[in-house]
């Protein structure tokens, strides 16, 4: 004889709200992004950053001192992956740098800064 007891479902229920899913930066492109931002470190340039993970993206600000304004924003947007590119590098002043697919692309700029040509 089967039970009467009602099935008990286990799961999300309609009174409760969904938390809000967040966009984040995964492990891959964090290591490549600290790693540039190493390199910037021991040469001088940058002294502090901040992660921000939003609801429609994810941003990885780059200060010169910690008070000030970020110089750059890498931001990665899924949003835009099949138009201009998920990634995008943002200046202090809020231009778009480079914008692309990929995030070597993007720190491929940031990388520039370390090269000097060096006068004999």
């Amino acid at each position: 004889m089967a039970s009467l007891r009602p099935a008990t479902v286990v799961g999300h229920t309609g009174s409760q709200p969904k938390p809000p899913q967040q966009i984040c930066f995964n492990r891959l492109e964090l290591t490549t992004i600290l790693n540039v931002y190493g390199r910037m470190v021991a040469a001088g340039e940058w002294r502090d950053y901040a992660i921000d993970t939003l609801k429609d993206r994810a941003v990885f600000s780059i200060f010169r001192r910690t008070s000030e304004m970020p110089i750059y924003r890498i931001e990665k947007n899924p949003k835009l992956s099949r138009k201009q590119g998920a990634y995008s590098l943002i200046s202090q002043h809020g231009q778009i740098l480079k914008r692309g697919q990929e995030l070597d692309q993007i720190l491929r700029l940031l990388n520039q800064k370390l090269l000097k040509v060096v006068e004999s």
